[in-house]
């Protein structure tokens, strides 16, 4: 499949898997089957490589983090309901110690608490308590109360930036899981164009380990002719001989080398099985890619777009709001708490629960709650650790600067060296061909022999086997300039979408 400009792929977790319907064809590549280009190789892996799945949780596990976070900011209803006995002696006569003051205590509460997120506590509802005992002859006397009861941190525990520090935290956080996702899809899609690239080299190889034997069994040929008409000594046949075993064993290796990456592949398209016997995987030779290299464009592009960077720099931001949480910790509690609403009292609960309705009796409660710590060392503690945390991560983004500009200058070496390489080679494969030509035109003339002309078949064989290494190497180095620029998403056209 060709890439057009407006073609993309969406990585999506909500649904089901995109392209499952196509996969089992595409992967088995029996006889007849089309053969597997990079593209539906990177779309494969985007719908089944278990890494991918595995840290697409991450990202779920955030926002149902960041959801908690705002959950201790919803209001909550309750309710209450106490009873209790007390009884105290009414003599301090031991012989009238038996006669006792009973007191009976019905407590009934229900309201609406919740928690501001400047840190005020709120209570808004209503409660109900019927004392009686024998002061009384236990005749029921209810006492009500309706209205706001607050509490209001002045001091320690003030503000937004220390009620929000969890909801910062976690959003930070799902800010991380978003770009570790990321770096995830960027690693798979690297990790299929570098074993796609290993793949079509270990066929290249096995082709070239079976033409050269080839050509050296045609040399056996050739000798064996001359020799019957006395033409050649039997020491050149037995040479071309010898070298045609040796190149037997090649083939066993190359051929292994082609299996081995098959395998390497599937697993990241995510075939489940891998079977020794499985179908050889018939692949689309990739197009050569060679990216423009601008060093000062492409640095500051790497700061803007590797997850590496942008989670590290979230990171500061975690540290920044637990300092500042930990430096307001430090502070003394003063907190002002009051209360304000309407009660009531008579024997009869519906006649107390009216006196609340009518707001026949106004009732209040103003004051202050100061607690002061005598050495402030845990306090202190946690703000020198706090600090210092927010230090080592602002001093780690600066080598991770210096980390990444090194990268990214050694990844555009890495395109201009293979660059050259691949004109080297070809140079070299080029002429390695002529010379062979020229060789055996001298053979056929008896002016060489069969011990150069093998040497010169290798020769060629190693040339071309440099080639195509060298071919494969300027894919992987442009995968891996993408990689270090955090742009290899934009290469594919790769959308990825909130789950």
């Amino acid at each position: 499949m060709s890439r057009r400009p407006g073609d993309f792929f969406t990585v999506s977790f909500l649904r089901p898997f995109l392209f499952a319907a196509g996969a089992a064809g595409l992967i088995a590549s029996a006889a007849g089957a089309a053969p597997l280009t990079v593209d539906e190789a990177i779309r494969l892996a985007l719908d089944r490589n278990r890494d991918i799945k595995v840290e697409s949780f991450s990202r779920g596990i955030a926002r149902a983090n960041l959801l908690m976070a705002y959950g201790q900011f919803d209001p909550s209803l309750n309710f209450t309901r106490n009873y209790g006995e007390s009884g105290n002696s009414l003599s301090t006569d031991p012989q009238l110690a038996s006669q006792l003051e009973l007191v009976k205590i019905d407590k009934y509460a229900l309201s609406l608490d919740g928690l501001t997120p400047w840190g005020l506590n709120y209570s808004l509802g209503a409660t109900a308590q019927n004392q009686r005992g024998t002061y009384n002859n236990f005749i029921n006397n209810y006492a009500t109360f309706g209205g706001l009861s607050v509490t209001q941190p002045l001091l320690r525990g003030f503000g937004f930036g220390n009620n929000l520090n969890g909801v910062r935290v976690a959003r930070a956080d799902r800010g991380i899981a978003d770009w570790q996702f990321r770096q995830a899809v960027i690693d798979t899609i690297t990790g299929v164009v570098n074993a796609f690239s290993d793949l079509e080299f270990a066929h290249k190889e096995l082709e070239i380990s079976r033409r050269s034997r080839e050509l050296a069994a045609g040399l056996v040929a050739e000798n064996e002719k001359r020799f019957k008409v006395g033409g050649m000594s039997e020491s050149d046949v037995t040479q071309a001989r010898a070298r045609t075993a040796t190149r037997e064993e090649a083939i066993i290796f190359s051929e292994q080398a082609v299996r081995d990456a098959e395998n390497a592949l599937r697993r990241l398209i995510g075939e489940d099985i891998v079977l020794p016997q499985a179908e050889p995987l018939a692949i689309e030779p990739a197009a050569a890619v060679e990216p423009m290299v601008q060093p000062a464009e492409d640095l500051k592009k790497a700061y803007q777009l590797r997850p590496d960077y942008q989670a590290a720099r979230l990171g500061i931001d975690i540290r920044r709001a637990n300092e500042s949480l930990a430096k307001n910790q430090l502070l003394p509690r003063l907190d002002f708490v009051g209360s304000y609403g309407y009660s009531g009292l008579d024997p009869n609960f519906e006649r107390s629960r009216q006196m609340v309705s009518r707001q026949d009796n106004r009732a209040y409660t103003v004051g202050m709650v100061v607690s002061v710590p005598l050495t402030f060392a845990q306090g202190r503690g946690k703000v020198r650790a706090a600090r210092l945390q927010r230090q080592q991560a602002e001093t780690d983004l600066g080598r991770l600067e210096q980390d990444i500009a090194v990268s990214v200058a050694h990844a555009a070496g890495e395109i201009e060296t293979t660059r050259r390489r691949v004109e080297a080679n070809r140079s070299a494969y080029q002429l390695a061909q002529q010379a062979l030509e020229n060789e055996i035109k001298k053979l056929r003339a008896g002016t060489s022999n069969t011990f150069f002309v093998l040497n010169l078949q290798e020769n060629v064989a190693g040339a071309e086997s440099s080639l195509y290494n060298a071919l494969a190497g300027q894919r992987r180095a442009a995968a891996g300039y993408d990689r270090e620029l955090g742009t290899t998403l934009t290469r594919y056209n790769v959308t990825l979408t909130k789950n």
